[in-house]
C-alpha cells in the first residue's frame, strides 16, 4: 500500500498498480494468445518467489501471519511477473506457542483448504502449506484443480486426496508420458523435466493429510534454489 485517505466520509487506499494481475488471470486466462501463456521458467520462478514470501511470514515476523486464504486470485503479478501476495481479510496472527491457535469458524476458498479446517484441529501455519500445494499442481498442470480430469471425472466432484494418488502413481511409473500428462499441454513441452518433478514432489509433500509430515516454507524454499535454473 502507498498512502491511504480518511476524511469526513471518505475512505480510500492507493496500492501499487499490478500489471499483470492476478496469477489466476495469468495462469488460467482462456482471452489471451498462445504468446500470453506462461512459460516454464516463469512458472518455476513464481512458486520460489511464492514459496520466499511464505516463508517470510511464517518464519521472519515476531508472530506467525497466517493468510488462511492462499489461492491464485490472492497472488498478484507485477510488470516483472513478481509475484506479491495479497488479501489478508482472513489472515490471522498466531502466537508462536501455537495458544491462540484455534479459529471458530472455517475459512478460506472450498480446494484449497486443509483438512484440519474442518476437524477442529488448531491452526497453524500449516494450512498454508496445504494451499501452497494445490498452487503448485495448478502452476504444473495449467488449470484449476477444481477441473482436472481423472477417470473421466471432475475434481470438483471428487476428494482431493484422489488427485495426490493418482499424481503419486503416475510419478512412480517413472514413465516420461505419465509426467507429460500432469504437464500444461500449452508448454508444447518446453518444460524443465526436473523442474517439474521436484515441483510435484513438493506439492505431494505439502498436500499431506497429517500436517506433521508437511514441510516448512523453509524448506521448500531451500528445495527449490537447490534446482534453480
Amino acid at each position: 500500500m502507498w498512502g491511504c485517505c480518511s476524511q469526513g466520509k471518505h475512505r480510500i487506499l492507493v496500492s501499487e498498480y499490478i500489471e499483470n494481475g492476478s496469477l489466476a488471470h495469468k495462469l488460467f486466462g482462456r482471452d489471451g494468445f498462445d504468446d500470453d501463456v506462461l512459460d516454464w521458467n516463469q512458472r518455476f520462478r513464481i512458486a520460489l518467489c511464492v514459496a520466499k514470501g511464505l516463508a517470510y511470514l511464517h518464519s521472519e515476523c515476531s508472530e506467525w501471519i497466517v493468510p488462511c486464504d492462499m489461492k491464485p486470485e490472492n497472488i498478484l503479478l507485477d510488470k516483472d511477473l513478481e509475484p506479491k501476495i495479497t488479501d489478508f481479510g482472513l489472515s490471522k496472527l498466531l502466537n508462536r506457542d501455537g495458544s491462540d491457535a484455534i479459529l471458530t469458524r472455517i475459512r478460506g476458498t472450498r480446494g484449497y483448504m486443509a483438512p484440519e479446517w474442518v476437524t477442529n484441529l488448531p491452526v497453524i501455519e500449516k494450512v498454508d502449506v496445504y494451499s501452497y500445494g494445490v498452487i503448485l499442481l495448478e502452476l504444473v498442470k495449467g488449470i484449476w484443480i477444481s477441473e482436472w480430469v481423472i477417470h473421466g471425472i471432475k475434481v470438483c466432484e471428487m476428494d482431493i486426496r484422489i488427485v495426490v494418488r493418482v499424481t503419486r502413481e503416475k510419478m512412480e511409473s517413472n514413465e516420461e508420458k505419465s509426467i507429460e500428462d500432469l504437464v500444461d499441454y500449452r508448454l508444447n513441452g518446453d518444460f524443465n523435466h526436473v523442474q517439474v518433478k521436484l515441483m510435484l514432489e513438493i506439492a505431494l509433500s505439502c498436500l499431506e493429510e497429517d500436517r506433521s509430515k508437511r514441510p516448512n516454507m523453509n524448506s521448500v524454499v531451500q528445495a527449490l534454489i537447490s534446482f534453480e535454473g
